[in-house]
């Protein structure tokens, strides 16, 4: 009882998590960010989807991602 309750910072820091499926959200949530973002591009008629935009796109925000938060 004497103990403190650790904080969520503590216990995020203490985690020994696999980083593999903070790369696989990564890369999920990158490739729906970027369909979105281009089905909204082309609601307004600016550009289309396609895969090769779509891919890009996903692969600039997987990479910004993985270098701002995991390194």
């Amino acid at each position: 009882m004497s103990e403190e309750p650790k904080g969520i910072r503590e216990g995020v820091e203490e985690s020994k998590g696999d980083p593999r499926v903070v790369l696989i959200l990564n890369a999920a949530l990158s490739g729906l960010f970027a369909w979105t973002a281009f089905w909204a591009l082309q609601l307004l008629d600016i550009a289309e989807v396609t895969v090769t935009n779509v891919g890009t796109l996903a692969l600039v925000v997987f990479a910004l991602t993985y270098v701002t938060v995991l390194r």
